[in-house]
């Protein structure tokens, strides 16, 4: 059994209660002996200034912050036995999942949503996925591995590592950790849809799993008869469900090159034809200047940008552009057209996102009606003490005129 090292730290007064309520987001401005840390993945003992026992966590460097809190009992010791039992957990709040036969692909295990910060586990068709988000969740890589495979039944493991501050990928020559490699791709079912999946290609597989539920809304609710316009396509996934939904055409876009082969393949693989859709590599800013010039309306518009993007002429960030973005996407839509608005970006709120929509129709005098709005899905569970950890926000707008 792997011994970690301890260090006892005194937390700042203002920060005792909040950790002691269940906050699992270390900072490093709540430590006031900061000097005695040396190294990512120690366990941390947190006392008041009386020496009074107050949480144990472990140190790990991420965008985040400086580690997460495992535990708030004294005597539960940080070991395989503590992971098992995590992991068991998040296990059995996913059986419906599990039990799914049209769902293959789905997260099992949710960062400080089930736990332990720093960690998810992703599922693909009995092939599991681990995610590390630092160096110290990593140097714990061991006892958690042997943790999973005492509770589940997989064909093979894989991990991706993202130690960089920013959460970047680490690009390894491999991702294959044990068990049996997984074809190139995997093919999983999302409510019965299909998606190639990519296990070792990089920092991505093929899909975004916490958009299950606004796929699913829009194949079922919003496609049929509609001209669709996905935007930030990636592998074009929403084009897909609404193509499945009956859209009259869809029109995905994406900045990056290989957008346009993964976007064909998911097609293909639903035995739709990539060649009565359009698949386009643009920057979506130009694509917005295309389509207003050409006079092309869509009675359908996905927006889902990531948090942060760079191209050559343009800069994305979330939390300054987004209204510009929604003003775009909105001159493009049709009076009564739906605009599918969604961010991942922890920095803000649902409020704020709400705000940004308000303040894109005022200043072009237009009208709206809210239809639906989302939040992760149920798999992605989330802390009820950290509510940035809900990052997602999506709202399904209607727009009047």
């Amino acid at each position: 059994m792997k011994i970690y090292k301890k260090i006892d730290l005194t937390i700042k007064p203002e920060f005792v209660q909040e950790y002691r309520n269940g906050y699992p987001l270390i900072s490093k401005e709540s430590i006031i002996n900061l000097n005695k840390i040396e190294e990512e993945g120690v366990i941390l003992n947190f006392f008041d200034s009386k020496n009074k026992f107050i949480a144990k966590g472990y140190h790990g460097i991420q965008n985040k912050g400086f580690g997460w809190v495992l535990s708030t009992e004294k005597n539960e010791q940080i070991d395989k036995k503590y992971f098992a039992k995590k992991i068991k957990t998040a296990l059995a709040c996913r059986d419906e999942f599990f039990n799914s036969n049209h769902t293959t692909a789905f997260r099992v295990f949710n960062g400080e949503g089930d736990g332990i910060g720093g960690l998810s586990i992703d599922y693909f068709d009995r092939y599991y996925l681990l995610t590390w988000y630092s160096k110290g969740i990593y140097e714990f890589k061991d006892d958690i591995l042997e943790a999973l495979k005492q509770h589940v039944d997989y064909k093979g493991i894989y991990e991706k590592k993202r130690f960089d501050t920013k959460g970047m990928y680490l690009d390894n020559e491999d991702d294959f950790v044990c068990g049996e490699k997984a074809d190139a791709p995997i093919i999983v079912k999302e409510n019965g849809v299909n998606f190639a999946i990519y296990l070792d290609d990089g920092a991505m597989v093929g899909v975004f799993l916490d958009q299950r539920d606004v796929r699913y809304a829009i194949k079922e609710k919003y496609a049929k008869g509609k001209t669709m316009l996905n935007t930030f396509s990636y592998t074009g996934a929403f084009s897909v469900f609404a193509s499945l939904g009956g859209a009259s055409k869809t029109t995905s876009v994406d900045l990056a090159k290989r957008s346009r082969p993964k976007t064909s393949e998911q097609f293909s693989i639903n035995e739709i034809d990539p060649k009565t859709q359009d698949i386009i590599v643009e920057d979506v800013f130009n694509y917005f200047k295309y389509a207003v010039r050409k006079k092309l309306m869509f009675e359908l518009v996905v927006l889902d940008p990531p948090s942060f993007a760079r191209s050559k002429k343009h800069t994305f960030s979330a939390s300054k552009d987004y209204v510009k973005l929604l003003k775009e996407a909105i001159q493009i839509t049709s009076k009564n057209g739906i605009i599918i608005a969604s961010t991942n970006s922890a920095n803000f709120s649902m409020r704020t996102f709400n705000d940004f929509i308000t303040k894109a129709f005022k200043e072009l005098n237009g009208k709206f009606e809210v239809k639906e709005s989302h939040t992760l899905p149920k798999d992605f569970k989330v802390n009820p003490k950290f509510r940035e950890g809900n990052y997602l926000k999506v709202v399904f707008i209607k727009k009047l005129f």
